[in-house]
């Protein structure tokens, strides 16, 4: 399995190339999560995986409950399908949390401050309400919460990853806060070998083919869990040696006719982001030009399976540029087939916009 196969077919996988979806919460689904800490982006991410998309259409999807925004895994912000919101929670958070300790204790959180802080904020969002961000802070403030410093980010992400509450719909450029059980029904809970089992499926499904670290990355499991999720999983998983390391894989994806070789995707895209090893799809030598070195990962430009530069949008008052940065001379067809990719750009935004290559 040559590295650029092991590319092209992780682009299916992913439903990046071949995807028959109609439906947000299918793509999402699929990859099992999608992070999200930059919602535009991870907007992007699930409207480029099903053809036709809009922006309003992911919106909307979240409006009715099909996909939930939380922090989940590594503790980052992901979207996930409603009904795979809990068991995820129940196998990845308590780690999590155990491993934010020596932070809750440096800001003087302990557990009576979550228990005060779920209280409150229980109270405030009953019967269906939705705080804003500022408004919840606001809320926990007029307890004698204080949520100064990093008080108040750290609150919410215990009480999310706890299952108190999760990210509802945006209220103008803000997003809002709701209760996780009031907001999705409660479910009947998976043990957590089943979960495991489940983990390792989703992920090779929508990853595949990837290796062990890489779900152990992905997921934030431990070697050893993932190991046995692998093991568990393993009847139906297709495994491939290269190298003398195992690749494993789901069915392949249903997918329609698709020529596409060129694709913008977000900042923290699955593509890139969903992997302890990227040299399949990212030189190393021009890793720095995409992930930064504090973490952020640009959006990419992709061709043919492999990062060949960034691009970015610059708003001005009347229009919407779209620059493209390449890290060597683009072709005619290069720059043709990025023209095309913006105009899908364009369509999901349901905005004018220019494209330049660079």
């Amino acid at each position: 399995m040559a590295l650029n196969d092991l590319a092209c077919r992780r682009l299916c996988s992913q439903t990046i190339s071949r995807s028959a979806f109609k439906r947000p919460e299918e793509a999402v689904s699929r990859l099992a999560a999608v992070q999200a800490q930059d919602r535009p982006g991870a907007s992007w991410a699930i409207g480029l995986r099903v053809p036709g998309m809009t922006k309003e259409d992911i919106e909307r999807s979240v409006a009715s409950r099909k996909i939930v925004r939380t922090w989940l895994l590594r503790g980052t912000l992901h979207f996930t399908a409603a009904e795979d919101v809990r068991w995820m929670l129940d196998l990845v958070a308590p780690r999590l949390i155990s491993r934010a300790r020596y932070r809750n204790e440096q800001l003087r959180l302990d557990d009576g401050t979550f228990d005060r802080s779920r209280e409150v904020l229980t109270d405030a969002l009953e019967d269906g309400e939705q705080l804003a961000r500022s408004e919840t802070m606001s809320v926990l403030e007029k307890a004698g919460i204080s949520t100064a410093g990093q008080r108040g980010y750290h609150i919410l992400w215990h009480l999310a990853l706890t299952g108190h509450i999760c990210f509802g719909p945006m209220a103008g450029k803000e997003p809002t806060f709701v209760l996780l059980d009031e907001w999705i029904p409660p479910v009947k809970e998976m043990s957590r070998e089943r979960s495991l089992e489940e983990m390792a499926r989703r992920y090779f499904l929508g990853h595949g083919p990837a290796k062990l670290e890489d779900l152990a990355w992905w997921s934030g499991l431990t070697t050893s869990d993932a190991r046995k999720a692998i093991d568990m999983a393993r009847p139906g998983l297709a495994e491939e040696v290269r190298d003398g390391v195992s690749y494993w894989t789901g069915p392949p994806c249903p997918g329609g006719d698709d020529d596409v070789r060129l694709h913008l995707l977000p900042p923290f895209d699955e593509y890139i982001v969903g992997y302890q090893d990227r040299s399949a799809v990212l030189d190393r030598d021009r890793t720095k030009g995409v992930i930064s070195s504090n973490g952020f990962f640009y959006p990419a430009m992709v061709i043919d399976g492999q990062v060949r530069g960034t691009w970015r949008v610059i708003k001005e008052r009347d229009a919407i540029k779209l620059e493209a940065r390449s890290f060597s001379r683009l072709s005619s067809s290069d720059v043709r087939d990025m023209k095309r990719a913006a105009a899908r750009y364009e369509t999901f935004i349901g905005r004018p916009v220019t494209s330049s290559c660079c």
